[in-house]
């Protein structure tokens, strides 16, 4: 195997060969305008690309070091590992942040669970586990499956949703237009508000949109109710798989169970265009506790009856272990301000 860094014209063989639409080449794109560093290798069997790799580097502020990011990727060999050690210290790096998308079904009491060994592997190859950025589990929904199974196969409650939702004449469209953007921006910013999570900032979602959205990746989808925009989502799709990265309501008429409806027509649309799955970017896990913040949310996609998935983890690759202490701390005190930050009133 041949590992090198990829061309611009090798662009569409990359997209073919990486697992996610945050290791696509859109992604790095929008990365990079965004101020990112992005880096990319390629993994060839001869002159066929096996396996593809984008790292971004994010700069830490006020200090010469920064710290590279692998979302979604796959699990890195040995010599892929060796290469990203390497790209840590030609640029200054801390640590490495690995995030695989390697992952299978969750089973209650598996007596040898089949991702032990890929974990046991990494942090072998000198890995810590980190702290995740992308949740340990997800639901996928299988849309090979007729509409008919999967809308008998959500819950029972969940049904009776979208079907008062469709009674009240809740309509949800396709709407890439500016004025539908510019409506999902504002109701990202009162959601994030409202329950209290931290958000990018407009210029961070308008820049993702202007590159991802022409490339086929991005598409806004709206729900509407007497000519207001009560819920708009962000969807994916990328390699046939679809997903829900982005989601934002408002706080009027709840009673109509949009939110409902859209995710029945979010369903129907990755049918539409192909899709065999999606992948509902997200989930608290096997036993979630009530309490959690995100519980509402994931009792939600639950409604529709998903499979829950359960994937390898977060690993550090660290370059530099004092450096990487220090990190950690100052880190766990930003996420603290930004939590204060978010609950205080506008």
């Amino acid at each position: 195997m041949i590992l090198r860094e990829i061309r611009p014209e090798e662009r569409v063989n990359f997209n073919q060969a990486v697992s996610h639409p945050l290791q696509s080449w859109e992604w790095g794109e929008f990365r990079q305008q965004n101020g990112q560093k992005v880096i990319r290798l390629g993994l060839f069997e001869k002159t066929v690309l096996k396996e593809g790799y984008q790292i971004t580097l994010h700069r830490i502020p006020k200090t010469p070091y920064q710290i590279g990011y692998l979302p979604k990727c796959h699990l890195p060999n040995e010599s892929v590992l060796a290469a990203l050690k390497k790209i840590g210290q030609d640029y200054s790096c801390i640590f490495l942040k690995l995030e695989p998308n390697v992952g299978q079904p969750y089973q209650e009491n598996q007596p040898q669970n089949p991702l032990s060994g890929f974990r046991e592997f990494l942090l072998n190859q000198g890995c810590f586990l980190g702290r995740p950025l992308f949740t340990k589990y997800t639901f996928y929904l299988d849309l090979t499956k007729s509409e008919a199974d999967l809308f008998s196969a959500c819950k029972p409650k969940t049904r009776y949703n979208i079907r008062l939702a469709q009674r009240y004449g809740v309509e949800i469209s396709e709407d890439n237009s500016e004025q539908t953007f510019a409506e999902y921006l504002k109701l990202t910013f009162q959601t994030a508000k409202r329950q209290q999570f931290y958000a990018h900032n407009e210029n961070y979602h308008r820049l993702m949109w202007q590159i991802l959205q022409p490339a086929g990746i991005a598409h806004l989808l709206k729900a509407s109710y007497q000519k207001q925009t009560l819920v708009t989502w962000i969807l994916f799709i990328f390699n046939k798989i679809l997903y829900y990265p982005y989601g934002a309501s408002s706080r009027l008429h709840k009673e109509v169970m949009a939110s409902n409806l859209m995710m029945w027509e979010a369903i129907r649309f990755g049918k539409k265009n192909g899709c065999e799955r999606f992948d509902l970017w997200g989930s608290l896990g096997p036993h979630p506790n009530p309490k959690d913040p995100w519980f509402g949310f994931h009792n939600f996609k639950i409604g529709y009856s998903p499979q829950l998935i359960e994937f390898i983890g977060s690993f550090d690759l660290v370059i530099n272990q004092t450096l990487y202490k220090l990190y950690n701390f100052a880190d766990k005190l930003r996420w603290q301000w930004l939590k204060f930050k978010a609950s205080l009133p506008i």
